[in-house]
């Protein structure tokens, strides 16, 4: 089979991101953004979808986290549309349910073409994540569901993440990326050669 892979580099003068990604892989991460929570998140999406994810990104974290983690998830969802390539031969659909503790996360996932996402994640913190002695690691909560949002858009799938009850906003936002990547995981596997859609293309 050939590889589904895909390399990236992009550079604005807000962020400049570099990696690799691989969709059969075995769930490793290396991610380096800056913003600590996000790459925990990253990393929990990764290693629940089986894929191998190289990472790193140097963004204008002196002003905030927002133009690192909207570039990072564009990068990372344009990368996963360029691995797939014309789509031919994936399940397609995914759906999963992850708790963490207290939470509990819905998500589903379909490889359409079409971008579209609905969220909702219920936090209630301003922020998540320690600040390292620099200032920085620390994520904006309403840019957890931008990264979802953006990642979708950029990856031509539809996405529906759904926390269904939980407290604690480090569980909900960590379950939700868990749910994620085990949809994703069913959505990419391989099921023949077909393009899944009675159109026959996925756009």
């Amino acid at each position: 089979m050939t590889l589904r892979q895909a390399e990236f580099a992009r550079e604005t003068r807000e962020t400049a991101i570099t990696g690799r990604l691989l969709l059969d892989g075995q769930g490793h991460a290396e991610v380096d953004t800056g913003v600590g929570f996000l790459d925990h998140l990253l990393t929990a999406l990764v290693r629940f979808a089986h894929f191998d994810l190289a990472l790193s990104c140097r963004g204008d974290l002196h002003i905030d986290d927002h133009h690192t983690a909207e570039d990072v998830a564009l990068t990372f969802g344009d990368a996963l549309a360029r691995a797939l390539g014309e789509r031919r031969g994936v399940v397609r659909f995914g759906s999963a349910l992850a708790p963490l503790d207290e939470s509990l996360a819905r998500a589903v996932v379909d490889l359409s073409g079409r971008p579209f996402a609905v969220l909702d994640l219920g936090l209630q913190r301003e922020t998540i994540g320690r600040l390292d002695d620099q200032g920085r690691g620390q994520m904006s909560t309403e840019n957890v569901a931008h990264v979802l949002h953006s990642f979708a858009t950029a990856a031509r799938i539809t996405l529906h993440v759904d926390v269904l009850r939980g407290q604690n906003d480090h569980h909900r936002a960590e379950a939700a990326f868990k749910a994620v990547g085990l949809a994703l995981r069913q959505a990419v596997a391989v099921d023949g050669n077909d393009v899944p859609s009675t159109k026959g293309v996925l756009v």
